[in-house]
C-alpha cells in the first residue's frame, strides 16, 4: 500500500475534541503518511535535490519526507508543532548517540521555523511545506505565518515547495471527505473542510512575498489495508476534528465507514486514486 495530509488544525468554534495525540502520530506514520510518497519523489527530481541541498521542512511531521531527503545527500532540518510526531521523526532521523547509523547534518526542531535559526550556519536552499493546503478552511493563513518565519532564513532565490490538492473531481477521496463537511455544519467554524480552490497555492505564494517558478501534478492514491486502516488513517490528518466536536467519534467512524464502501475492493482493501498539485516559488 501507499505522508501531511494536513496540518493538525483544531476547530476555532466549541471544545476540541478528545484525542489521543500519541495513537493520531502512530497512525498518521504508520499509515497516512506514505500516501504522498509520489509527490515528494517528483519535488525532489525536478528541484535535483541532492548533497548541495540544504532542506528546512515545515509541518515535517514524522519525518518521512526529510528522510527521503537526507537519503540523498542533502542537509535537513525540520519543524513541526506536534510533539508526538516529532518524536517518532526523531526515531526514524536520529538514533541513538555513537551508533553507525547516525544521521549527519540533520536537526528536528519542536516550535516554529524561527528557532531553527543557528548563528553562522549557511542559509537553507530549499523550504518545503508538503502538508497540503486547501481542505481546511482558514488553513493557508497557517501557512502564511510559517512562510513569514521561513523565508528570511532561505537564501536569494531558493524554492519555495508549496503543496495542495487537486481538482475535486479528480481526487476519489473528496467523496469520503465531505463528510467531515456534513457533520460539522452545525459549528460552521473555520476548521471545517471545504473543496480545493485553483488558485489556493498561488495566493499563499503572493502574499509571502514569493515569486511562482513552476507547478505540476502528482497521482497520489490513497491504499489501505483495510475500513479500519482507511477510517484511522484519515482522521490522523485532522481533517474530521471539527466534525467530532460537532457530533462524536462513534458517529464520524460510522459516516467514513459508509463514505469508504464504495472504495473497498473485493479483497477487503480500500483504494482512492487522488491527484496533488505543488507549486514551486522562488525567494526575492
Amino acid at each position: 500500500m501507499t505522508p501531511t495530509l494536513v496540518r493538525q488544525h483544531l476547530p476555532h468554534a466549541g471544545t476540541a475534541p478528545r484525542v489521543d495525540l500519541r495513537a493520531r502520530a502512530r497512525d498518521w506514520s504508520e499509515i497516512q503518511e506514505r500516501m504522498l510518497v509520489p509527490l515528494y519523489e517528483a519535488v525532489y527530481q525536478r528541484l535535483d535535490v541532492g548533497p548541495t541541498t540544504r532542506l528546512l521542512g515545515l509541518g515535517c511531521g514524522s519525518g518521512l519526507a526529510l528522510l527521503m531527503a537526507a537519503a540523498r545527500g542533502a542537509a535537513v532540518t525540520g519543524v513541526d508543532a506536534s510533539p508526538e510526531r516529532m518524536a517518532l521523526a526523531r526515531q526514524r532521523l536520529l538514533p541513538e548517540a555513537g551508533s553507525t547509523r547516525a544521521r549527519t547534518d540533520t536537526r528536528l526542531v519542536d516550535g516554529s521555523p524561527r528557532d531553527t535559526r543557528e548563528p553562522g550556519a549557511p542559509a537553507y536552499s530549499l523550504v518545503t511545506a508538503f502538508e497540503p493546503i486547501g481542505c481546511l478552511a482558514g488553513d493557508s493563513e497557517g501557512l502564511g505565518g510559517l512562510l513569514a518565519e521561513a523565508t528570511p532564513l532561505a537564501e536569494r532565490g531558493a524554492a519555495v515547495v508549496l503543496a495542495g490538492w487537486g481538482p475535486p473531481e479528480r481526487c476519489a477521496t473528496t467523496s469520503v471527505l465531505r463528510v467531515a463537511t456534513k457533520l460539522a455544519e452545525p459549528l460552521r467554524t473555520s476548521g471545517s473542510w471545504r473543496p480545493a480552490l485553483r488558485d489556493d497555492l498561488e495566493e499563499v505564494a503572493q502574499r509571502a512575498g514569493l515569486e511562482p517558478d513552476g507547478s505540476g501534478r502528482v497521482a497520489c492514491p490513497f491504499g489501505y489495508a483495510d475500513v479500519d486502516s482507511a477510517v484511522r488513517g484519515l482522521k490522523s490528518t485532522g481533517l474530521f476534528d471539527a466534525a467530532m466536536t460537532a457530533t462524536d467519534q462513534v458517529q464520524v467512524d460510522k459516516e467514513l465507514t459508509e463514505a469508504l464502501h464504495p472504495h473497498q475492493r473485493q479483497d477487503g482493501t480500500v483504494w482512492m486514486p487522488n491527484v496533488f498539485r505543488y507549486l514551486i516559488a522562488r525567494t526575492p
